[in-house]
């Protein structure tokens, strides 16, 4: 049904992608230059080497057949991403070469339990302009109902692999009657290759690197004198990052780790995170890397790490080293997870970039998983997630209220007292400039 469901989104986005110009020779020829080196990424690089009984050559050469056929650039993607994800793999992806136009769709949408909902609509967007609103429920994306088992294939569709200029929508608003919407995204257009030679490309790729640094920024909040909360959006921070966050919270009997919508990061800064957490080297976990497994290990700080309660807050959109540092606390009995399952995430990959041309380049890469990862219950996470103690989800209605009603109650379980309308002011969503 999975491999169904991706199909599906794979040929919509072939149909009615946002930039379907012509195949040219050139192009072709490129796709192919393409699926080969995806080819042999997998079989140089991926962890199990019987890559999961596939026969990556017959795939190889049924796509090329393909490729020989397409009619458009977004076909061609679609054709060489089907590749990757017949994996069922959710760090095996295709990243095809960056499009000269960037599309904002104006609305954000989340899982939540079996449920998806919209928890942002930008200002001045045609999705505002529509009467979209956060807390309605989202029933249909393009006639495909989005939940969890298909949730990142929308987001890698939608946003990498075939962005389209119109999205058909069918929604449902609390208390009312299901509705069906198409809502046009603003497309940004921008140079198809960026010359790092000059100053005004360096001075724009500067500004974009900056911006996405605002939307990820770490917040430390204090409520009261006995509770911190750390919203951390991504495991990105260097073991000085680490401990100077660890020392502004370590006087506090309870901290809230906040890690829903952190879709993971480094390797590194989990082993510094686990090790500010345990008087003791821990366990995190074994790689079970191609031609070994290895024990992943992360070093106690001793005494200058924190030492008391610990909740940690997870939801749909908390993957890879979030969910990992979640799993380690509940294996380990080190505090409580509150939220919702967390999003199944976890193998190890390593991203492999490649360029095509001369005078003119084009960039694109594959990220291949180049490692499992066992959990000390000799069980893993992929496709699984983490569970939480305490199963917490907010409803349609606290989206519309901008409420949020899962911290408010890990803010309770620490002992203190939080409106959900006043956490739900603590860390509110971002747009991208």
């Amino acid at each position: 049904m999975r491999k169904l469901l991706i199909l599906t989104f794979v040929i919509l986005g072939c149909v009615c992608p946002v930039f379907s110009q012509t195949l040219s020779s050139q192009d072709r020829d490129r796709a192919l230059i393409m699926l080969k080196a995806v080819r042999d990424d997998i079989k140089k690089n991926y962890y199990d080497p019987g890559l999961r009984g596939i026969d990556i050559e017959a795939k190889s050469k049924t796509a090329e057949e393909r490729i020989k056929q397409a009619k458009s650039n977004a076909e061609v993607f679609g054709i060489i991403a089907q590749m990757m994800l017949d994996f069922n793999d959710s760090h095996t992806i295709f990243l095809p070469p960056q499009r000269m136009s960037r599309i904002e769709y104006g609305w954000e949408m989340q899982t939540f339990g079996d449920n998806t909902y919209v928890i942002a609509v930008k200002p001045k967007s045609d999705a505002e302009a529509q009467g979209i609103k956060p807390g309605d429920k989202v029933i249909k994306i393009d006639g495909i109902a989005p939940n969890r088992a298909n949730f990142w294939i929308y987001n890698y569709i939608y946003s990498t692999l075939s962005p389209r200029p119109v999205v058909k929508m069918e929604v449902q608003s609390p208390g009312a009657e299901p509705r069906s919407l198409e809502i046009k995204a603003k497309i940004k257009e921008g140079k198809k290759v960026f010359d790092l030679t000059d100053s005004i490309d360096i001075n724009a790729y500067w500004r974009d690197q900056e911006d996405e640094d605002r939307l990820n920024q770490h917040k430390v909040v204090e409520v009261g004198s006995d509770i911190g909360i750390w919203r951390m959006p991504s495991f990105d921070l260097t073991q000085e990052g680490v401990d100077n966050a660890i020392n502004k919270v370590k006087k506090h009997k309870t901290l809230i780790l906040d890690l829903r919508r952190n879709g993971g990061g480094a390797v590194e800064t989990l082993r510094n995170l686990v090790g500010n957490f345990f008087d003791r080297d821990v366990t995190i976990g074994t790689a079970k890397w191609r031609k070994e497994e290895k024990p992943l290990i992360a070093k106690t700080r001793g005494d200058g790490g924190f030492k008391n309660n610990l909740i940690v807050l997870i939801d749909s959109e908390s993957g890879s080293a979030a969910e990992v540092f979640a799993r380690v606390i509940q294996l380990e009995k080190r505090g409580t997870v509150i939220g919702d399952r967390s999003a199944g995430k976890v193998m190890v990959s390593r991203l492999y970039p490649h360029q095509i041309g001369l005078e003119t380049q084009v960039f694109y890469a594959t990220s291949v998983t180049n490692a499992d990862l066992l959990m000390t219950d000799g069980k893993s996470l992929e496709n699984v997630g983490v569970i939480p103690e305490e199963v917490m989800l907010p409803t349609g209605e606290d989206l519309r209220g901008l409420k949020d009603p899962v911290l408010a109650r890990a803010v309770a379980v620490a002992g203190g007292t939080m409106d959900p309308a006043d956490a739900g002011k603590l860390f509110p969503f971002k747009w991208k400039p």
